[in-house]
């Protein structure tokens, strides 16, 4: 139980901290087509600019949550926001295309520190189902940058070129750093020691032995990569293969956010009434009917932005919906352990997302139905997850949930 002196921070801080990670990954996206022609390489490698920015905040954030369990929250934000702020000026500079990746790795590394923490504090002060609500507004307001942010990359790309978004969000990253150093206050009042190596095998050990644990997780993470396989696929759809501008793609994702912030929405107002439990599962039922609708239209035969990008707006309605319930019920599993399971879902959600944009990015064709094959997968195998963390939890106590809890 989170203590009662624990004081929630505003949640226009959590917001923002929240908001980094996601501002720097799509504010970049409608640049990732041009970068073949600017640094004289392939779209492949050109993609690494994205897959490897979601290795760094995977592996980032294996090491966040440890951290804030043993030395707090604040100090772990602080040094972390430092590290995006280099990162992004790293980028902005970068004269090849190697060290431009590499400063992408470096400016995930920090950016994902926002997003542990984020959830961390939120578990610091609410019980379960209350983390869940207040995360879903959370996400539900943080939605308006990822929703701007391909928007205002697009222009930016468009007129200034592509530095011009490394250095917005440069500027962001060191506004919310003095923001948090004025007015972030701790929320972690019960340390735990520094594991070390091995010490944090065995944390997240006996995480990843908790079925309801493992089972959310995973669910959170394949659902996260039904969202990043478009994320990979449609720029090089719009932008290569249907000739758009990059600034049409940008305010086309706006489309996109509305949906996940809608779902939020539905989430923060049910959280506490129905059950992280129902919601998890509803948000992987709408995702699954929104990759239906866009892969019917496919086959069918359809090959347009609006084919692509409203059955889109469904699906993520279903990630806004369920995401807010699927992180809440797997970081309360063990309140003793809440960085370190912040930071392995991160960890789960970022690698697993980084994988569906390989393969979108190895099978990718002449039209969108390598893109959809990948986000089939990944819902079915979000589907399967929540069914272990269900049906095992039945099998360990003998009994059926009951109807709006949040096992």
């Amino acid at each position: 139980m989170p203590p009662a002196a624990v004081r929630p921070p505003p949640i226009a801080i959590l917001i923002a901290i929240t908001a980094i990670g996601p501002l720097a990954l799509n504010i970049f996206l409608p640049s990732l087509p041009g970068l073949v022609r600017v640094f004289h390489t392939d779209y492949g490698t050109a993609q690494l600019a994205l897959t490897l920015y979601l290795v760094g905040i995977a592996f980032g954030q294996l090491i966040y949550g440890p951290l804030s369990d043993r030395f707090g929250r604040r100090p772990v934000l602080l040094a972390g926001l430092g590290v995006f702020v280099i990162g992004s000026l790293l980028a902005a500079l970068a004269p090849s295309i190697g060290l431009l990746i590499g400063g992408r790795v470096v400016q995930a590394l920090g950016g994902c520190a926002g997003m542990v923490l984020g959830r961390a504090i939120v578990r610091d002060v609410y019980e379960r189902d209350k983390a869940a609500s207040t995360l879903a507004y959370i996400t539900m307001a943080m939605a308006v940058a990822p929703a701007l942010a391909p928007a205002i990359g697009g222009f930016l790309d468009v007129w200034f070129g592509w530095q011009a978004s490394f250095l917005f969000v440069l500027a962001f990253g060191a506004v919310v750093w003095v923001w948090c150093l004025a007015s972030a206050r701790e929320t972690n009042f019960q340390r735990q020691p520094l594991p070390g190596l091995r010490g944090m095998a065995v944390g997240y050990g006996e995480l990843l032995r908790s079925p309801v644990f493992l089972g959310y997780a995973l669910n959170t993470a394949f659902t996260t990569a039904v969202f990043f396989a478009f994320l990979a696929g449609a720029p090089y759809i719009m932008i290569e293969l249907l000739k758009r501008p990059a600034s049409e793609y940008g305010a086309l994702f706006i489309l996109v956010s509305a949906g996940y912030a809608l779902g939020n929405f539905i989430a923060a107002r049910l959280a506490v009434k129905v059950g992280a439990r129902r919601l998890v599962l509803a948000g992987s039922l709408v995702n699954l009917t929104g990759v239906l609708v866009m892969g019917g239209l496919g086959l069918a035969g359809e090959f347009s932005a609006s084919s692509i990008f409203l059955p889109m707006c469904i699906v993520a309605a279903g990630n806004g919906l369920g995401m807010p319930n699927g992180i809440a019920a797997a970081i309360s599993v063990n309140p003793r352990l809440a960085g370190s399971a912040s930071g392995l879902l991160g960890f789960l959600q970022m690698s697993v997302g980084a994988v569906s944009t390989v393969a979108v990015g190895f099978l990718k064709g002449d039209d969108q139905m390598a893109m959809v094959a990948v986000m089939m997968v990944a819902v079915l195998l979000s589907l399967l997850a929540y069914g272990l963390a269900v049906s095992v939890r039945v099998r360990a106590d003998g009994t059926v949930p009951a109807p709006g809890t949040t096992d």
